[in-house]
């Protein structure tokens, strides 16, 4: 099993004027170590307007500041915004490109389409079609990265002509896709389209089991039809994270951003929000309270209360859970709420140090096992796509000039046109 660390850049208030660059600078030491210490992934989101959950609306130059500062690492977007209105697919495609060649071919793409009124109506995004949206828009995304020339689109939600988008990517055909899952039914949405399943939902192990079932049984079946040009079978999930070897000093130092982040995100969904002035933080101490030492005295008795929080024991037992449970890689929600930047260094130390060589010493075998048992289906499912027709060089379109050679000459300065 894999392991990832994930940054929403939240920042709940009070704000102090440094804030937004502190943060932005600790993700980044954070990435950086992660690299150091064998963590496999960085998934970075892309989010608009939404104080306090998420300051992180430019995923594509935190990723690119973190290759620059990173070897091995794999460099994700967890999610970007594929919906024409967000980032032309045009653009995600360049974007995405660069940042595979400039990570020597570390870049991944999960996408996604955005849940929240604050960012569908900013963007003038008609919430009914969303999903339909990204999915138009992810499929054309994978034409053009492995397409010289793309032969443009003429559909419901955008359209563009023939063009040579580049640069293209170093992972042929392209980077793994990845889809942001919340249930049952987006897992089954990912699985049928080929690509990676993003599951930023908090479930148990006995849930994960259902959802990894589902997951791989539409994999290889007849649902499944690549929606890019290779299929990615894999299954990520979320979760807690906060290690120390005393239990309840783990809790207190965990639990109030494990659960301020679940608050936030159902609180965008679900309450009236007036921009600039999001009191987010403020409300979910009001109505949590300081119970915190009540689920100390709770995970006293009971070690799974606190799903990925707890002494490095607590943690290994989890990850073992999720991992019979077939869930390919868990992504440590270790920056949410207030945490403090030296906390969630040494959490992450002490899983270097007590959990991750166990794990990573079978991921390669486990991973090959998995390959060759989903050959033949990724095979078939390859097959049933309806791959874009690539133009022959007499149909493709010359552009033609703006301006006649003289006339550009002419209006050279000091130039004269000549006959």
């Amino acid at each position: 099993m894999r392991f990832g660390v994930f940054y929403e850049l939240q920042l709940p208030k009070p704000w102090s004027e440094d804030d937004e660059h502190r943060l932005v600078h600790e993700a980044l030491d954070q990435i950086t170590l992660a690299d150091q210490l064998g963590i496999d992934y960085a998934w970075a989101v892309e989010h608009h307007f939404l104080d306090e959950y998420s300051h992180c609306s430019s995923p594509e130059t935190l990723l690119a500041a973190a290759a620059a500062r990173t070897k091995t690492i794999k460099l994700g977007h967890g999610i970007r915004q594929v919906i024409p209105q967000y980032n032309h697919p045009a653009r995600t495609a360049e974007t995405v490109s660069m940042l595979d060649l400039v990570s020597n071919g570390r870049a991944q793409l999960g996408f996604g389409e955005g849940a929240t009124r604050m960012e569908l109506h900013g963007f003038n995004i008609p919430a009914k079609e969303k999903r339909i949206m990204a999915i138009d828009a992810i499929e054309q995304v994978a034409n053009m990265m492995t397409m010289t020339p793309y032969p443009g689109y003429d559909g419901p939600y955008f359209s563009m002509p023939a063009r040579n988008v580049i640069p293209k990517p170093m992972q042929k055909p392209h980077p793994p896709l990845w889809m942001a899952c919340s249930n049952r039914d987006t897992i089954r949405i990912a699985a049928s389209l080929g690509v990676g399943a993003l599951a930023f939902a908090f479930v148990n192990p006995e849930e994960a089991r259902h959802w990894s079932d589902i997951y791989y049984d539409t994999i290889m079946s007849d649902a499944c039809v690549p929606v890019g040009h290779a299929v990615n079978a894999n299954i990520a999930m979320v979760s807690g994270f906060s290690i120390h070897p005393d239990r309840s000093e783990a809790i207190r130092r965990g639990q109030d951003g494990f659960e301020f982040f679940g608050y936030a995100l159902a609180s965008l969904v679900t309450k009236d929000t007036v921009p600039g002035r999001t009191t987010l933080w403020r409300d979910f101490h009001d109505i949590r309270g300081n119970k915190t030492e009540e689920i100390v005295r709770t995970a006293a008795l009971d070690p799974q209360y606190a799903a990925g929080i707890g002494t490095a024991d607590d943690v290994r037992r989890h990850m073992h859970e999720f991992e019979k449970a077939g869930i390919d890689q868990v992504i440590l929600l270790q920056q949410a709420g207030r945490n403090p930047h030296d906390q969630i260094v040494e959490s992450l130390h002490r899983f270097a140090d007590d959990i991750l060589p166990e794990f990573k010493a079978k991921a390669e075998a486990r991973e090959a096992s998995k390959a060759e048992r989903l050959a033949p289906y990724i095979e078939a499912a390859l097959q049933r796509k309806t791959w874009m027709a690539p133009l022959s060089d007499d149909e493709i379109p010359v552009i033609r000039a703006s301006v006649t050679r003289d006339k550009f000459v002419a209006k050279r300065p000091g130039k004269v046109a000549q006959n």
